[in-house]
C-alpha cells in the first residue's frame, strides 16, 4: 500500500514538474513586441484592403506617406500615378 502510494506521488510530482517547464517555454516573454496591444493596420489603395502597418511597404508619393502590401501593389500605383501626371499636363 505504501508502494502504491509512493508511486502515486511520484507521478503526481513529475507531473507538476513537466508542466511547469513545458508551460514557461511556451509562455511569452516580457517584451514590448508580445505586448497584447493590437497591431496598427495601414490601407492599400491598390488591393483596398487593410495591412499590419509592419509588414507594410512604405512609399512616400507627392508628400503623403502611401502603403502597400507587395511590390506589385507598389509598382501598379506608381504607374497608375505616372498616367495621372501625363494626363494632368495634357489638360
Amino acid at each position: 500500500m505504501i508502494r502504491l502510494i509512493f508511486l502515486v506521488l511520484l507521478i503526481f510530482v513529475l507531473y507538476k514538474v513537466l508542466h511547469l517547464l513545458i508551460r514557461d517555454k511556451s509562455a511569452p516573454k516580457n517584451s514590448p513586441s508580445n505586448e497584447s496591444a493590437p497591431e496598427e493596420l495601414v490601407f492599400d489603395p491598390m488591393c483596398k484592403t487593410y495591412i499590419p502597418r509592419r509588414s507594410a511597404i512604405r512609399k512616400n508619393v507627392s508628400g503623403h506617406e502611401v502603403y502597400f502590401c507587395s511590390d506589385e501593389c507598389l509598382s501598379r500605383y506608381l504607374d497608375q500615378e505616372a498616367k495621372r501626371q501625363i494626363d494632368l499636363k495634357i489638360i
